[in-house]
C-alpha cells in the first residue's frame, strides 16, 4: 500500500490541479439533476496561483507516483480561513486524501490563530456536507449567516445551484463562537 503524503502547493503544479478538478466532478454524473456539474468551469488557473501565493493550497499524493492527484485551494479572511475548494481525483477518492487535505488547512489555521474554517457544499451529498460533519464542522443555520457566507450561497444558486441542496459549515477552533464572529 503506498504511503500519502501532502504539503504546499508548488508553482510548477498549478497547470495540473484544473484537471484533478475535472476528474472529481465526474462523480456528479452520478447524481441525477446535477451532472450538469461534470462540464462546468472549474477554479481556475490564477485563482489557484493566488492561493499558492497566500500559502493556503495543498497537494496530497502518495508514494507509488510523484505527481499529485488532489489539492484543497483556501482563501484566509480575517481570522477565518475560507475552504474554496477540495478535490480528488476520480480514480484516488476515498483513500483519505482528502481528509489529509483538510488536516493540512486546519494546521495552517491553528499556526495562525484562526478562529474557525468554514466552507460551502451540498447537503445531502456523502462525499460533501456529512463528510466535513464527519470533521467536525456544523451546518450554520441560515439565520445565522452573516453577509460573506449569505453572499458565496447567493452566489452559487446564480450559478444554477439549488439553494435547498446547498449549506455553510463552519469548524469552530475557539470555545463559544457565535456564527457571525467568523463571517
Amino acid at each position: 500500500m503506498a504511503s500519502l503524503w501532502v504539503r504546499p502547493t508548488r508553482l510548477d503544479e498549478i497547470e495540473a490541479l484544473p484537471e484533478i478538478e475535472r476528474s472529481a466532478d465526474t462523480l456528479f454524473r452520478t447524481v441525477p439533476g446535477l451532472a450538469w456539474i461534470a462540464d462546468a468551469p472549474v477554479l481556475s488557473v490564477s485563482a489557484h496561483l493566488e492561493a499558492v501565493r497566500a500559502g493556503t493550497s495543498w497537494v496530497v499524493g502518495d508514494s507509488a507516483r510523484p505527481d499529485p492527484w488532489g489539492f484543497l485551494c483556501a482563501e484566509s479572511v480575517g481570522r477565518t480561513l475560507h475552504l474554496c475548494q477540495l478535490a480528488v481525483c476520480r480514480s484516488h477518492q476515498r483513500r483519505g486524501g482528502g481528509r489529509l487535505l483538510v488536516q493540512a488547512a486546519l494546521d495552517w489555521a491553528r499556526a495562525r490563530h484562526c478562529v474557525a474554517l468554514t466552507l460551502t457544499t451540498f447537503r445531502d451529498l456523502g462525499w460533501n456536507a456529512p463528510f466535513y460533519a464527519a470533521l467536525g464542522f456544523q451546518v450554520v443555520d441560515a439565520s445565522r449567516l452573516g453577509p460573506r457566507l449569505r453572499a458565496i450561497l447567493q452566489a452559487e444558486v446564480a450559478q444554477g445551484l439549488a439553494s435547498h441542496q446547498r449549506c455553510a459549515m463552519q469548524l469552530s477552533l475557539v470555545d463559544d463562537l457565535l456564527w457571525q464572529d467568523v463571517d
